[in-house]
């Protein structure tokens, strides 16, 4: 039985994922950023509380909860998203993204690695960074304007976070990952007012877009991938695809993103 770590996983994609998972019969993990687990949850998970991917100790408190238990696949799927803008920049929101989306992943996949929690050689463990086509430069265009500052600039830093690891865990056989899952209809994206975009941007909600990440992990992501950027989706709510891309009919899916 396949052991499945998820970071970030009591809403939103990280909670369908692991749902998900969990009724495939995996041994599911995952983790929560209160001191319980959350109301509802599938029974066959396993939880580990008071984990902040944006806290120094995240990391460190994984691996002793994992209690020795080698992960074939980690989604780090955890995030935080504010809404700000040139006029109105937050130091401390921007500070929080940039801890979340690229610091984090760096000292949770340390203390997994010094711990022994991953698998090496032909059947390497598989980690997937759930980032966002916001981090993608190439994809941004005059039409959409600027400000939105940390959210977009964190997932390219979350994005050179993962080449970086890539690189440096390709001799184990682990293959490195980074993903836009899609636009979706959550509490995280309705906060910033990114609802009234939803029917237009073709927008899903968690489950749908768990569904196509876990279908693309499963059949197509392996070491001939590692490093890379991919939308598991296609463009098919990139709202820049075409102005930077080229007709979406033209695109395919899986499409690898640019940086």
């Amino acid at each position: 039985m396949p052991n499945v770590l998820i970071i970030g996983a009591t809403r939103g994609l990280g909670h369908e994922l692991a749902k998900q998972y969990a009724q495939r019969e995996y041994s599911v993990t995952g983790t929560a950023r209160s001191d319980h687990k959350p109301q509802g949850a599938h029974h066959d998970i396993h939880w580990l509380t008071d984990v902040d991917i944006a806290t120094e100790s995240a990391g460190k408190t994984v691996a002793q909860g994992l209690k020795g238990h080698k992960q074939d696949l980690i989604i780090i799927t955890a995030g935080f998203f504010n809404k700000e803008s040139f006029e109105q920049p937050s130091w401390d929101a921007e500070v929080t993204m940039y801890k979340t989306s690229a610091i984090g992943p760096v000292f949770l996949i340390h203390h997994l690695r010094q711990a022994g929690l991953l698998k090496t050689g032909e059947h390497g463990s598989k980690i997937v960074i759930v980032s966002s086509e916001a981090g993608s430069i190439t994809l941004r265009h005059e039409s959409e304007g600027g400000g939105m500052f940390a959210h977009h600039a964190s997932k390219a830093a979350s994005n050179m976070v993962g080449k970086l690891l890539s690189l440096d865990l390709k001799d184990d056989g682990i293959a490195v990952g980074m993903v836009h899952p899609g636009f979706m209809r959550t509490e995280m994206t309705k906060s910033v007012g990114f609802d009234k975009f939803w029917d237009a941007g073709g927008a899903v909600t968690p489950d749908v877009a768990a569904k196509s990440l876990l279908q693309w992990v499963e059949e197509e992501f392996d070491m001939s991938k590692t490093g890379q950027y991919w939308a598991p989706r296609g463009p098919v709510d990139i709202g820049t695809a075409e102005q930077t891309l080229g007709p979406k009919k033209t695109l395919p899916t899986p499409l690898q993103l640019p940086w």
